[in-house]
């Protein structure tokens, strides 16, 4: 049985995937019970069994077999942490080709609160499909943390590596938690 509301963190394919080893902890005493599903590209950029240790859940990128049970409790809130061009492009095209999609699609089919990080370079943020996606995502509903001025510059992995908004994603998951229904207010 989790201890507070489930939250799941969504990795993409992108390196401040890396750090969500020191960012669980930090949201488990904040009195979320998180969850990690990967993106395939995701899988890549993070420490599954460490996380798997961390959360108590096993890492998820792929869909189950129809006969197999839920291994993660329902979640109450998401959040996209990196998410990648892709990933914004796709889920603002209601593409599910991904069980990382796939439960996004859903959670916004059913209204759950989500916030995503977006963190291409700063030309792809640029792209027009990008920032259509990211303003229909914003139009229904979902919080995007998105600062282009932080983001990392395009090939040049060493001068620019960008800022990613850390502090500001967990300011806005605690005034999520509570907001949640059954939330206990300070």
């Amino acid at each position: 049985m989790p201890d507070g509301p489930v939250l799941y963190l969504i990795a993409c394919g992108g390196r401040p995937a890396g750090g969500l080893t020191d960012l669980v902890p930090r949201l488990q005493a904040d009195g979320w019970t998180v969850c990690v599903i990967a993106t395939p590209s995701g899988t890549r950029f993070i420490p599954s069994d460490e996380l798997r240790t961390l959360t108590g859940y096993p890492v998820r990128s792929d869909y189950k077999r129809p006969d197999e049970p839920d291994v993660l409790p329902p979640a109450d809130a998401f959040a996209v942490v990196p998410a990648t061009f892709n990933t914004i492009n796709k889920w603002a095209q209601g593409i599910s080709d991904t069980l990382a999609l796939g439960l996004l699609n859903e959670a916004l089919g059913l209204g759950r609160p989500i916030i995503a990080v977006p963190w291409p370079n700063q030309a792809l943020a640029r792209h027009p499909a990008f920032e259509r996606s990211v303003a229909d995502l914003r139009a229904w509903g979902v919080t995007v943390i998105l600062d282009p001025d932080q983001l990392p510059a395009p090939d040049s992995p060493g001068a620019n590596e960008g800022t990613f908004p850390w502090n500001d994603l967990r300011t806005r998951l605690n005034h999520l938690r509570q907001e949640l229904p059954g939330a206990l207010k300070p």
